[in-house]
C-alpha cells in the first residue's frame, strides 16, 4: 500500500493537486512527484484582481504563475480551470447575503464545500484521477471508505475546523499529505525543493477582500443595504444611530460609534427585518448553549444521539468540553462554560479529542 493508502504503485496512481500558487500546496505537489506519483496541478481562476505583484491572496494572476513555475521546475503537468462563475455563486455571493442577513459568514468553509470539494473534486474524477490532493493542515485516516477527519499536528495552522463539511463521499477521494507536518518543516521542505515560493506570505482569511475592509466589498455590490437605523441599549433606549447593518457582527466593540458608556458596550444583535443594533455589556453575550443546523456529520456515533465531546464556534478557538444533542439534522451544544461571540452564518464543529466528529451552522 503507497502512502496515500492505494494498493498499487505510486506511478499507477493519479492524483490533482490542488495548486494555489503557495508553499503548502506547490510543496504537497512536488513531495508526491518526488515519491513517483502521477501528478498533475490545477490551479483555480476565482476572481480578477488586476495590477496585483505582491499577493497575500490566493488564487490571483501571480499565484497562478507562481503554481506554473512549481511544475514546469518539476516536469509535471498544470492546468487552469476558470470557476470565476462558480466562485462567485458558490462563496462571495453567499459572503455578501450572510452580511447583508446580519450574520457572520465564514467563506474558507464554503469555498471547500462548495468550489473545491465539489466542483475541482468532479473535475478530478473526469480526468480519471484517484484522489484530490490539497495543501490543508488536516489528517485523513482510513480506508478508500469510511475515512476519518482529525486535527492537524501543527495546531497554530490546524485548518480542521473550515473542512467540517466536507461530505463523507469527498472525504473518502481527497488527501492531506501536510497533515503530519509542522508549517515550519514544509518551509524547510521547500527551500530543499529549491521553490520560490519557501517565503511567501499565507494567504489571509478572506482571499477576495483587497481592499483595507470587507464593507468596501458589501457597499460596493449592494450600497442599498447600508442605510442608517437605530442603536438600542439592553434596556431598549436609544443610544446612537449605526451607519448599516452590514458594518456590524455580534461581539463587536470597536467601531460601533457609541461612546460615553459606564462600560464597555458590544453587539448583541443584528436586526435586519427593523434595520436597528442592539449594544450590551460583554457579561449579557455570554452564554453556554447554541442551537444549529444543517448537520454535516463526519461520524455516524452522533447522528440522532447524546455524545459528550467538546466544540469551538471559531478556528481559533481552543475547544471547549461539553454535551452535544442532535435530532435529525438539528441540535445544539451545551458547553460547560460560558461562551461568547456567537452569532448566525458561524459554524460550530465538534470533536472527541483530535477528531471532527461533524458540525452545524448557527442560527
Amino acid at each position: 500500500m503507497n502512502s496515500l493508502g492505494f494498493e498499487k504503485k505510486e506511478k499507477d496512481t493519479k492524483v490533482i493537486v490542488a495548486m494555489s500558487g503557495g508553499v503548502d500546496s506547490s510543496v504537497a505537489a512536488v513531495k508526491l512527484k518526488r515519491e513517483g506519483y502521477d501528478v498533475t496541478g490545477i490551479t483555480l481562476r476565482l476572481y480578477n484582481q488586476p495590477n496585483i505583484s505582491k499577493s497575500k491572496s490566493c488564487c490571483a494572476g501571480i499565484d497562478i504563475d507562481d503554481a506554473k513555475k512549481v511544475a514546469n521546475q518539476y516536469n509535471f503537468p498544470h492546468k487552469v480551470l476558470d470557476f470565476q462563475d462558480k466562485f462567485y455563486n458558490g462563496v462571495i455571493n453567499n459572503f455578501i447575503n450572510s452580511y447583508a442577513n446580519g450574520e457572520t459568514p465564514v467563506p474558507c468553509i464554503n469555498c471547500n464545500e462548495t468550489v473545491k470539494f465539489s466542483d475541482l473534486l468532479e473535475e478530478s474524477k473526469k480526468m480519471n484521477a484517484d484522489a484530490l490532493v490539497t495543501g490543508h493542515y488536516a489528517i485523513r485516516r482510513g480506508g478508500l471508505k469510511n475515512s476519518k477527519l482529525y486535527k492537524a499536528k501543527d495546531n497554530s495552522k490546524d485548518q480542521s475546523y473550515f473542512l467540517f463539511a466536507t461530505l463523507q463521499e469527498q472525504l473518502d477521494y481527497v488527501r492531506f499529505p501536510l497533515g503530519n507536518f509542522l508549517k515550519s518543516e514544509i518551509r524547510q521542505m521547500a527551500k530543499e525543493f529549491n521553490l520560490d515560493v519557501e517565503d511567501k506570505p499565507d494567504s489571509q482569511d478572506i482571499c477576495f477582500v483587497t481592499s483595507d475592509s470587507y464593507r468596501d466589498l458589501i457597499d460596493k455590490m449592494i450600497p442599498e443595504i447600508n442605510k442608517e437605523g437605530k442603536i438600542f441599549d439592553i434596556d431598549g433606549n436609544v443610544i446612537g444611530t449605526h451607519k448599516g447593518i452590514s458594518n456590524y457582527t455580534i461581539g463587536q466593540r470597536k467601531g460601533v460609534g457609541v461612546g460615553g458608556q459606564e462600560k464597555p458596550l458590544y453587539v448583541k444583535e443584528v436586526n435586519k427585518k427593523q434595520n436597528y443594533i442592539v449594544l450590551a455589556p460583554i457579561e449579557k453575550l455570554k452564554k453556554n448553549k447554541i442551537f444549529f443546523k444543517n448537520i454535516n456529520f463526519l461520524d455516524e456515533k452522533i447522528r440522532n444521539n447524546t455524545v459528550k465531546c467538546s466544540a469551538k464556534i471559531r478556528s481559533t478557538q481552543k475547544e471547549i468540553p461539553g454535551k452535544l444533542v442532535v435530532n435529525s439534522n438539528s441540535g445544539y451544544f451545551l458547553f460547560n462554560e460560558m461562551v461568547s461571540d456567537t452569532s448566525p452564518g458561524q459554524a460550530c464543529v465538534f470533536y472527541d479529542n483530535d477528531q471532527v466528529l461533524g458540525g452545524g451552522w448557527i442560527f
